[in-house]
């Protein structure tokens, strides 16, 4: 059987905050806000990981209520998540993606986001793809007040 899942996530800008996407630390004048370290990719695919398995969502398995996951590594909580579709007999086959910013530029940083990400899931990195963009100074990533992501993610399980 194969299912699939759908994963999206949103965050805005905060001076005082370290930039991370996909697991890597950008150079950038802005991080993330958010409970966590606020990987707004890490996140998407957590989510899509999570719908695929009829799991429900990042915030039900990882609330920012619960204080062991403040500040936490979003690519710790894709380990888990992996750990969970293991345990449930899923594997994964493939993740896609796309990061939305206007800035910073996500390119320079794609194949190393593509190795955090296979490398947390245990997976091959060539089932892993992460395509960046803009809109074009449209809405608020175009204003430059936050980044968002998308993913998609297809699981195998046999019967």
């Amino acid at each position: 059987m194969i299912k699939v899942g759908l994963g999206y996530d949103v965050h805005a800008f905060s001076r005082d905050r370290k930039l991370i996407v996909g697991g890597v630390e950008i150079p950038y004048e802005m991080g993330l806000m958010g409970y966590s370290d606020a990987d707004v990719l890490s996140h998407a695919v957590c989510d899509a990981l999570l719908g695929a398995a009829g799991e429900g969502d990042i915030g039900k398995h990882f609330p920012n209520t619960d204080e062991k996951y403040k500040d936490i590594c979003s690519l710790e909580l894709l380990k888990k998540t992996e750990k969970l579709l293991k345990n449930k007999n899923y594997e994964i086959v493939n993740v896609d993606s796309v990061v939305i910013a206007h800035s910073p530029k996500m390119e320079p940083h794609v194949e190393a986001m593509k190795k955090n990400i296979s490398g947390a899931l245990r997976m091959n990195k060539e089932n892993v793809n992460i395509k960046a963009t803009t809109t074009e100074g449209l809405g608020f990533t175009g204003r430059r007040e936050g980044i968002a992501a998308h993913a998609i993610v297809s699981l195998f399980k046999e019967g």
